[in-house]
């Protein structure tokens, strides 16, 4: 843990960097022990970051970190590890390094991001009530709500998610030492004790800086299926977020609202702009995103509903993908053996056969 919490800590590093420099060495031991002039050699470019100084720096804070670390049970998620949230993972400015404090799972489950404005209004905050109310009710799936903590649009979905009886991950753009703002600690502490998570890409020693709070934006986008914002001017966070979950290929909606107010104009320009998917309801992104419905209650089974027959290798493709929770072709080929262009074929087919759905970043789930 120390050595991977000290090379996570390095300035400037992400996870694409991070996976060059690791697949030239034996691990993040070798980057903190080897020589620097050996270390630069060796990757064949100089860097700051191979200097003694920055690294025993690093290392000595790392030190002081895993202290905070065990003591109030933190997990420290890093990139390389299957606990690492796998929607994230694809990204490439994604963090080496994110810690985690409370237990929910990602991976295995339906994540929509809401974001909005910190000046919120009626409508938007019974819109999102209703909307969280409605996919709880007609999902047929395990949902989790990521938001950011801040004041508005955030807080209300945290809170409408608690109430409904749905996971919630606040994004923090500090370190988990603290809350911020300090009026959200008793939602905080709810979410974690309800079955959600803080998340954070900052140490407790990180000072909270302005910037931090738009670095942050990325990760809400890359942590969910898709991202729904809820009220914004055309300058704001949640348009930052929506643009880059754009990027990250996440789907994204938006609320329509009134030209003639502040906190809509931001929603109907990315609606304008075909950034974002108009939603009025649940069922929009329910059948924007193909995600499962519940069976209502008493209808009955027909013949079309039957169980599928599958031969032995359409089997064993879906119990590798239902057994991962979601899962790549790369993934699949190294548990079925397969050729590529059979693999391909096969899961056009089981997608058209509404078996299992083809989810972003060329990822698919069993539905």
């Amino acid at each position: 843990m120390l050595y991977r919490l000290a090379f996570s800590s390095l300035r400037g590093l992400n996870v694409s960097l991070a996976e060059e420099i690791l697949l030239r060495l034996s691990g993040e031991e070798e980057f903190f022990t080897m020589p620097s002039v050996a270390l630069r050699s060796l990757m064949g470019f100089r860097s700051r970051l191979f200097d003694d100084e920055v690294r025993a720096r690093a290392l000595a804070e790392a030190r002081e970190e895993e202290k905070f670390v065990v003591r109030n049970d933190i997990s420290p998620l890093y990139f390389r590890d299957c606990s690492y949230p796998s929607r994230l993972r694809e990204c490439e400015d994604a963090p080496v390094m994110l810690y985690s404090y409370g237990d929910c799972r990602l991976d295995d489950a339906y994540v929509i991001g809401i974001v909005g404005t910190r000046h919120s209004t009626v409508y938007g905050e019974n819109f999102v009530a209703d909307l969280v109310a409605g996919l709880k009710a007609q999902l047929d799936g395990r949902l989790v709500v990521v938001s950011g903590l801040a004041y508005g649009i955030d807080a209300c979905a945290h809170k409408v998610a608690l109430d409904n009886g749905v996971a919630t991950v606040g994004v923090l753009a500090h370190g988990l030492n603290t809350i911020y703002p300090a009026a959200h600690r008793e939602l905080a502490a709810r979410m974690v004790r309800e079955g959600g998570a803080l998340v954070t890409e900052y140490r407790s020693s990180d000072a909270i800086h302005k910037g931090n709070f738009l670095a942050r934006n990325r990760i809400v986008a890359g942590l969910c299926d898709c991202l729904l914002v809820v009220e914004s001017d055309v300058r704001g966070g949640a348009l930052v977020t929506a643009r880059i979950a754009s990027d990250y290929s996440r789907d994204v909606f938006a609320l329509p609202g009134r030209v003639s107010d502040r906190y809509s104009r931001g929603c109907n320009q990315l609606i304008a702009s075909n950034v974002a998917q108009l939603v009025s309801s649940a069922s929009d992104i329910i059948d924007h995103m193909r995600w499962p419905r519940r069976a209502e209650e008493g209808s009955q089974t027909s013949l079309f509903d039957a169980e599928p027959e599958l031969n032995e290798v359409e089997s064993a493709v879906i119990d590798t993908i239902r057994r991962k929770g979601e899962a790549n072709m790369n993934e699949i080929m190294a548990c079925v053996d397969l050729p590529m262009p059979r693999l391909m074929g096969m899961l056009v087919d089981l997608e058209f056969r509404n078996l299992i759905v083809a989810i972003p970043g060329a990822r698919y789930r069993v539905r």
